[in-house]
């Protein structure tokens, strides 16, 4: 049996579980690798908008399982509500044992405070106008089907796979300034009500950063998503890091930075050499 890595806080966004772009299987690979006390599901986790009967695979329905049985076990679930489950937005601030679900919460995380949300409340296109950015979604759902199919032809041929979503968002320019735009309207409120963090999702775009302005300074971290990229947020040993499945999988999270780029030889060096130390004192 494998031992799981302990961590305090994991943030998940963004899965859509009941859409052919979720990655259910990877993203229960992931919860199945790690312990953590608190795990919060910062929006869009069921996609309730683009639901449908003949479309959830059993690793979907795992996921949820999997989550039900960490509560179960004692881990605290904070669900936050997004756009596309904001079905649940009814149910706000109702807790049934480990599980709470929430609009927004804020954490005290070793003396500093941490601002989670999922984003949405920042655009304008779902406040005013529900019908475009349901639409928008079935397109970008329709875009995630047709970029698998590609992606299944390049492996066949044996190259690297292309994210079409992602050329689009960096290569547009009203998708580039609206992404600059939501992250900078999510800072300079951090900034303004103290907060050390603002921890967000929807925009499916990992980032963590730290942003100044002349009233202050706060950390901004996105934990992007289970469609393309793959990622959380972790929190441990007071810092924050983001998870990255194709590149973390089998990667530690080590309180020292350092470690991560030691050789195993060095590692077993280190060792004996401690090993060796405490024979010597014992024999003096």
């Amino acid at each position: 049996m494998k031992t799981k890595r302990k961590v305090e806080v994991v943030v998940i966004s963004d899965v859509h579980l009941g859409t052919y772009g979720c990655h259910a299987k990877q993203l229960l690979t992931y919860l199945n690798s790690i312990s953590p006390k608190k795990l919060i599901l910062n929006g869009d986790i069921i996609d309730i908008w683009q639901f449908k009967k003949r479309y959830f695979p059993k690793s979907h329905l795992r996921v949820i399982k999997k989550i039900m049985d960490m509560a179960a076990n004692g881990v605290e679930i904070i669900y936050i509500t997004g756009n596309h489950d904001e079905m649940l937005r009814k149910f706000s601030d109702t807790t049934i044992g480990n599980i709470s679900i929430v609009d927004k919460i804020v954490l005290e995380l070793d003396g500093k405070k941490a601002w989670f949300f999922h984003g949405d409340i920042f655009d304008v296109s779902i406040q005013n106008a529900k019908w475009l950015a349901k639409l928008g979604g079935y397109g970008y759902d329709l875009l995630i089907r047709l970029n698998s199919f590609v992606n299944w032809c390049l492996d066949k041929i044996g190259k690297d796979k292309y994210s079409l979503s992602k050329k689009i968002k960096n290569s547009v320019k009203g998708a580039v300034k609206y992404i600059n735009d939501f992250e900078k309207v999510a800072t300079d409120l951090a900034i303004e009500n103290g907060y050390d963090f603002v921890i967000c999702g929807h925009i499916h775009q990992p980032k963590m950063q730290i942003v100044k302005n002349k009233h202050g300074k706060t950390t901004y971290l996105n934990s992007g998503d289970w469609i393309e990229n793959f990622t959380a947020l972790e929190y441990q040993f007071k810092r924050w890091k983001i998870y990255n499945y194709n590149n973390d999988k089998l990667r530690a999270f080590y309180a020292d930075e350092d470690i991560k780029d030691m050789e195993i030889k060095d590692l077993i060096a280190a060792i004996t050499i401690v090993e060796q130390k405490k024979k010597k004192k014992k024999s003096d």
